[in-house]
């Protein structure tokens, strides 16, 4: 599992490349990719900096590349499936060889500017909402839409759906989802409101970038984001990539496909245990792992 935004923070990589030349050669090769130094702002750059989307996507993708070629210098053995979530989608294509490392680097980076930029600051929002069923959500957000937008975003797990949409539609859904028994309606500080409909003209924009990558069948199936489905194929990567903006994540029923394929263990490449803890969420019955520095690695090989 390949994670996305809100697994990012200063420092994310460092330990991975001071232990690992494979690693360190991922940086290098992004800061080639990119013109600047990715590495020197991973690694001590300011959390601002950071956080820019334009900033982040690229660095989430790093650092999980990073690490998944330090795992495959190590011996580690290579996956049966592959998913991300959002973001995490290009790393996972990565991994099984569908897209270079390069022109997935330069795709985020762009993807970031175009999300950025397809609504002002404060127009949109998020807001992640515990304890109540997908139907119930789709209603509330139906009725708080008055003509704007607001929708399901990230369906991450039985008990936490995402959404989004413009500030006063999302302000209302929370107030509804709070009178019909949400656990907590968390607005989330986020630069844009992600995985709806506010983002069709950046899903316009990558799509142009997009159709210029030559994609390769995979070598390992991925679970898309926006069927949940099986893909091996390379004509149906760029569809996927490019509903994807404007679509949610349908992280919750990825997992469960991937449970009745018969994965029992989920491993999370790269920063933070977010993913982790969503897989346990939706079953307890199967084992996650965690790779985001040495000592993870290590520990991972161990066990496995």
């Amino acid at each position: 599992m390949f994670p996305g935004q809100g697994s990012q923070s200063v420092g994310m990589g460092k330990d991975l490349c001071s232990n690992f030349p494979n690693a360190r050669e991922v940086f290098e090769e992004a800061d080639d990719a990119l013109g600047f130094s990715l590495s020197e702002m991973c690694f001590a750059g300011t959390a601002e900096d950071v956080a820019l989307t334009a900033n982040t996507q690229p660095a989430i993708l790093t650092t999980s590349i990073a690490a998944f070629r330090a795992m495959k210098a190590e011996g580690f053995p290579m996956p049966d499936f592959v998913a991300g979530h959002s973001l995490g989608e290009y790393s996972a294509l990565v991994a099984a060889e569908a897209m270079s490392f390069s022109d997935a680097v330069k795709t985020v980076r762009k993807r970031g500017t175009y999300m950025q930029e397809a609504v002002p600051v404060g127009v949109g929002a998020m807001a992640a909402i515990l304890g109540l069923p997908l139907e119930t959500v789709e209603i509330a957000c139906e009725e708080a839409r008055q003509k704007q937008v607001c929708s399901p975003a990230n369906i991450n797990s039985p008990s936490q759906i995402v959404i989004a949409g413009n500030a006063e539609a999302v302000d209302r859904a929370c107030e509804l989802l709070k009178e019909r028994g949400a656990k907590r309606a968390i607005k989330l500080n986020v630069s844009a409101p992600f995985h709806c409909a506010l983002m069709m003209t950046a899903q316009e924009r990558l799509e142009v970038d997009l159709q210029e990558i030559n994609f390769q069948d995979l070598k390992f199936p991925i679970i898309e984001n926006v069927s949940a489905q099986e893909n091996s194929k390379a004509e149906r990567v760029r569809i996927a990539l490019t509903e994807q903006v404007s679509s949610p994540v349908c992280w919750a029923q990825s997992v469960e496909n991937l449970i009745v394929e018969g994965v029992e263990t989920f491993v999370e490449v790269g920063a933070g245990k977010i993913l982790s803890g969503l897989v346990r969420q939706i079953n307890r019955d199967v084992r996650t792992l965690n790779v985001e520095n040495a000592d993870g690695l290590k520990e991972v090989l161990e066990k496995l």
